[in-house]
């Protein structure tokens, strides 16, 4: 992990309000002093995930994800450490202290992203003085607005005019080909990957340039093959197509708030929408909507249609879609599909239409619901017993699939409607304490004072500011007084952190995972009752180090002897124990 002033990571932390920063992703519910929510790091039916305000800090009990507002926005959004520490200095208004942004970016990483920049400024600037591909996107009611918006550019002809400019040296053309920008025949020769195409640029998250896509021209009048119409970077460290969408860098910057996301199959259909003010348009990368695809649109919108051809080809992508999606149909999250008539696509419509009959068509979509029926149900009589037990027999295991709320239960019963089939069974119930042999659970096991010390502190850091140095304890010979002893001096040092932030700190080492355990588990009563509990535990811990020292000195005085200073140490040490 990048390393940033202790300082800064706790005043940020300190105005991060971590419950604004995972509601804004995931839907949270309030129980008691704490907020909850089914698990967005793994699939459950059953709420297991929490977000507590008072210790600024998340924790599921079914998978075990963990961390502060820094890390869940590394677990969620994917980004690196950095990354979401500016993230969030952003909006909080903070800024990172810049020779720390300095020395912690990866200098590898960075030179790729600033060569895929630089490719992209090159084909912008060919752009401008290509009247082909001009012509191309005049054609295609392509204006300059939208064209800058999208940052849309154009590859020259010819094998070598991006390597040519860019790869002038050995560093610069390694950069190229690990960014996806050359090829290599079965001789060796590296040559432009994207040649006489127009160049739509995909970005990241943070808007950064990661990797192309490239629609081609007319055929070469040479003769030559032109490729496939549509060309894609291939993967590299960073780009995977199964995680990205084109455009949602474009919606996020024009919509302040995204109420839906319109996902289309091509580059061109995107900037149509765009072009006619449609302006919640992305597309999946030439390849299926993956769970991936399906997580990153629900995180950014509750309302998702799914555009597609209405050949058997479309049907075909939009079902797979339904299956990446169903899992994640939580409450308030809702899913379309709009199949267009033969020969028609999003930019063929929007041009035909403008804007307000492609929202016309959106309002007519297939609902979810009805496609999965449908689609399910096909070639099966449902007037018969064979048939109703055999869409049961297909739809059943979709339909567990689908996260405990009102979807779910509809969806459930809509089948015991068509085939006489019985709801879901409700959840398993919580698991029964464990018993002995008798009808009396079993205690928990007793908990040691350092411990119980520790997950008080977790509970509550100001409570070792009561403590003034220095501690008889930390001599005790036993587990987890090195640490104790530690958070103490933290907490001395910086008065104001949070448990949020106590995490933080140890988050790359062995620790951290035990105590996020403990601070993960709420415990009973108030501050004043913790404090209580806090400061008997600490004299309890002195009064056994006292002991010790006493049981040392007495075994040395029936070996060797005492000397004098030992002698008072130990008419001392009884003193004060007695």
């Amino acid at each position: 992990m990048a390393r940033i002033p202790d300082a800064f990571i706790d005043d940020l932390l300190a105005r991060t309000d971590i419950v604004e920063v995972v509601n804004a992703r995931v839907p949270l519910k309030r129980q008691g002093k704490e907020y909850s929510a089914r698990c967005p790091f793994h699939d459950e039916r059953s709420p297991s995930f929490t977000v507590s305000p008072t210790k600024q800090f998340y924790h599921c009990f079914g998978c075990g994800a963990h961390g502060t507002a820094i890390s869940f926005l590394m677990q969620y959004d994917r980004l690196e450490f950095l990354d979401a520490v500016d993230e969030l200095a952003r909006q909080a208004g903070m800024e990172v202290p810049r020779e720390t942004q300095q020395r912690n970016a990866n200098p590898d990483t960075q030179d790729l992203f600033n060569a895929l920049e630089a490719a992209s400024r090159f084909f912008q600037r060919h752009l401008a003085g290509s009247d082909r591909a001009r012509a191309y996107l005049d054609a295609r009611g392509v204006g300059e607005a939208v064209r800058a918006q999208f940052a849309i550019g154009y590859a020259p002809d010819g094998f070598s005019a991006l390597k040519d400019a860019l790869g002038t040296d050995p560093r610069r053309l390694q950069l190229l080909e690990r960014g996806g920008m050359l090829s290599k025949n079965d001789r060796g020769h590296v040559y432009d990957k994207f040649r006489d195409r127009v160049m739509f640029p995909i970005l990241d998250r943070r808007g950064r340039v990661i990797a192309f896509g490239g629609r081609v021209l007319d055929a070469p009048t040479d003769g030559r093959d032109a490729g496939p119409k549509y060309l894609n970077s291939p993967e590299t460290p960073l780009f995977h197509k199964g995680r990205e969408l084109y455009g949602l860098w474009q919606v996020r910057q024009a919509n302040p708030k995204i109420e839906r996301l319109i996902v289309v199959e091509g580059y061109m259909d995107v900037i149509a929408l765009f072009e006619h003010g449609v302006s919640q348009a992305v597309a999946t990368l030439g390849t299926a909507t993956t769970p991936d695809h399906a997580e990153l649109l629900f995180r950014n919108a509750p309302d998702v249609y799914f555009c597609f051809d209405g050949d058997r080809a479309g049907r075909s992508a939009a079902w797979k879609a339904v299956e990446s999606v169903l899992p994640r149909m939580r409450e308030g999250r809702q899913a379309f599909f709009l199949f267009l008539p033969e020969g028609e696509d999003p930019d063929s419509i929007v041009r035909s239409e403008g804007a307000q009959g492609f929202d016309a068509r959106l309002r007519d979509a297939t609902p979810l619901s009805r496609f999965f029926f449908d689609t399910v149900s096909a070639g099966v009589s449902l007037s018969t017993l064979d048939g109703k037990a055999r869409l049961a027999e297909r739809a059943k295991p979709l339909l567990a699939q689908i996260p405990d709320g009102a979807f779910g239960d509809l969806m459930q019963q809509r089948l015991t409607e068509l085939t006489g089939v019985g709801a879901r069974p409700p959840p398993a119930e919580t698991r029964a304490p464990i018993r002995g042999r008798g009808s009396q659970p079993l205690a928990p096991p007793k908990r040691s004072l350092v411990r119980s010390a520790i997950s008080l502190l977790l509970q509550q850091p100001s409570l070792a500011l009561d403590l003034a140095p220095p501690y008889r304890f930390v001599a005790l010979r036993q587990p987890g007084i090195e640490l104790l002893t530690e958070l103490i001096a933290l907490v001395s040092m910086r008065p104001d952190i949070t448990t949020g932030a106590l995490l933080e700190h140890f988050a790359d080492r062995e620790d951290g995972a035990a105590l996020q355990k403990l601070a993960s588990h709420s415990m009973p009563g108030d501050v004043a009752h913790w404090r209580e509990e806090f400061q008997d535990a600490i004299a309890q811990l002195d009064r056994q180090t006292l002991q010790q020292r006493v049981d040392e000195l007495q075994e040395k005085q029936r070996g060797p002897g005492l000397d004098e200073a030992d002698k008072t140490e130990l008419r001392e040490l009884l003193q004060a124990r007695r």
